[in-house]
């Protein structure tokens, strides 16, 4: 039975981009940085908020969408207010949670809004206690706002549509909008600072001191990447000025270093070919980080972290330099890099392209009655034999990483589920298998959809029968 479903996978479509290049493709509707690009699920990108044409403090409320498939954006609904660099955050259900930011004063805003891609507005939810600037989606469907570590993380429950407040940070002396926040693969979320680094623990709702940064004085604009390996890369950054640690101007820095959770430390790796700020870092399928733009002034370069070596070397330049801009990995593979502070646009094509992961169905087009089975009956998840709240249940997926240690995600009813495995699917060659745990609080039903996010990619939705 498995391998006849094996048999069901959706076929890639080709490729017109030379490998390792920079493509031109439309232009914004509005020209913007410090804004928020989502991948949703249905391969667009919604792009919100940031600054009109670069001038600081000028926010606008609008929002637009790229379509890869035309290669175009057009304007969407318009944001209930006008912000910049605030969170942006698909969620299990597939709407995206929009928070904070700053106004048009520079302050930090308290409301938050979901936008649904399939009316294409956006609606107000619950308020904050305290203005965030990161958000990271746990995996028990809740939402860490985080930072600035001066007041309490807050957790957002889609469900209720409200913000809690969670436990204190560990250290609250750190510079407050120069952090990081970083998923682990185990779930734990990194959060990184200046000098000091602790881990939220969503189990207990506590943070934790870890591993003292080595360069943690290049603090502000610095990235931070979760590679497959499961340690993060922290690059470039430019210096915190209220604490200098000895260290020569100018005060922007190529350096660059990780963090192990296996032994909740740093130490350092190859530097960049650029000292830089305020750049983009995307994690590639292939396992390799591109780096690209940032400052003191708006770059055009880019660079590729090799994780096996270590190292960092140049792939030349983007069609415009850019800070502020975003960098969305889509689903075909290719990357969009947007903005900073202009309306153009570009495509990068790595050398190495993996399409988003697909789950099967048993129609072997992708879509209705998934191929989900209990993993201790056998038994395909439909009608016949509904699954039920605990069930482990079972199916194939392609484009995972071989060897990686980063887990998928897998929404089933608008819920996040425990992933018990995933890995080879033993005895299909270029397959992997996910077991996971029913998770509570999803609505009965006989095509409860699922879907599997990895590398913030979504697949395509199938469905199964829920008791």
């Amino acid at each position: 039975m498995k391998l006849a479903l094996l048999s069901c996978v959706i076929a890639v479509s080709g490729y017109a981009q030379s490998p390792g290049t920079f493509t031109a493709t439309a232009d914004m509707v509005t020209p913007r940085s410090w804004h928020t690009a989502t991948l949703l699920p249905d391969g667009r990108v919604l792009i919100a908020g940031g600054f009109v044409n670069g001038i600081m403090f000028s926010p606008t409320d609008s929002a637009e969408l790229y379509d890869p498939s035309t290669g175009t954006f057009a304007a969407t609904g318009s944001m209930t207010m006008a912000r910049y660099d605030q969170t942006a955050t698909l969620l299990p259900n597939g709407r995206v949670l929009i928070a904070g930011g700053g106004d048009a004063t520079g302050q930090p805003g308290l409301s938050a809004e979901l936008y649904d891609p399939t009316t294409g507005t956006f609606t107000p939810t619950g308020s904050m206690g305290a203005g965030h600037w990161r958000a990271t989606l746990l995996n028990n469907s809740q939402v860490l706002m985080a930072l600035p570590p001066n007041s309490s993380a807050e957790l957002y429950d889609p469900a209720a549509g409200t913000f809690t407040a969670t436990g204190g940070y560990a250290d609250t002396t750190t510079l407050w909008l120069a952090e990081t926040a970083t998923m682990l693969a185990g779930g734990k979320i990194l959060i990184a600072g200046d000098s000091s680094a602790e881990l939220y623990n969503p189990a207990r709702g506590r943070f934790n001191p870890t591993g003292a940064m080595i360069y943690g004085y290049a603090a502000v604009g610095r990235s931070a990447t979760l590679l497959m390996n499961g340690k993060v890369l922290f690059a470039g950054g430019e210096l915190d000025r209220d604490f200098d640690g000895g260290e020569p101007w100018p005060p922007y820095y190529p350096y660059s270093e990780l963090y192990d959770p296996a032994a909740g430390n740093f130490a350092a790796t190859g530097n960049m070919t650029d000292a830089r700020w305020e750049h983009t870092a995307t994690l590639l399928p292939d396992g390799s980080v591109l780096v690209a733009g940032g400052g003191p002034a708006a770059y055009q370069s880019a660079e590729l972290y090799d994780p096996a070596r270590g190292t960092f070397s140049s792939i030349g330049n983007m069609l415009a330099p850019r800070f502020g801009h975003t960098a969305t990995l889509l689903k075909d593979g290719k990357v969009l890099i947007a903005g900073g502070p202009q309306s153009s646009a570009e495509l990068y094509t790595p050398s190495v392209l993996a399409a988003s992961p697909v789950l099967l169905s048993l129609s072997g087009d992708g879509q209705g009655q998934g191929a989900i089975w209990n993993a201790v009956t056998g038994l395909i998840a439909s009608s016949q034999n509904p699954a039920v709240a605990g069930d482990v249940l079972a199916m194939y997926t392609t484009s995972l990483f071989e060897g990686g240690v980063i887990p998928p995600q897998v929404a089933v009813g608008g819920w996040v589920a425990e992933i018990l495995y995933f890995g080879d699917a033993p005895g299909y060659s270029g397959y992997f298998q996910v077991n996971f745990r029913m998770p509570n609080g999803v609505a009965s039903g006989s095509a409860v959809p699922v879907r599997l996010t990895y590398l913030n990619r979504p697949s395509n939705a199938v469905t199964m029968a829920m008791q």
